[in-house]
């Protein structure tokens, strides 16, 4: 499974980070979240799988690959 963010779309409200912050990060000039982890092990995909549904901006989606 890849984590695929959409950067563009992110409006830096931290929820991934919070849910999972093995995959996520934000950056420090202006909030917006990138990924640290494209391929996640499959021990942190419910995480990755909470942020998808939290993310106020629909910006995450996760691809089977």
């Amino acid at each position: 499974m890849r984590v695929e963010l959409d950067e563009p779309k992110c409006v830096a409200s931290g929820q991934c980070v919070m849910a999972a912050p093995e995959v996520f990060d934000q950056r420090d000039e202006d909030g917006i979240a990138f990924l640290l982890e494209e391929r996640p092990p499959a021990d942190s995909l419910d995480d990755v799988r909470e942020a998808i549904a939290i993310c106020p901006a629909a910006a995450i989606r996760l691809v089977d690959q």
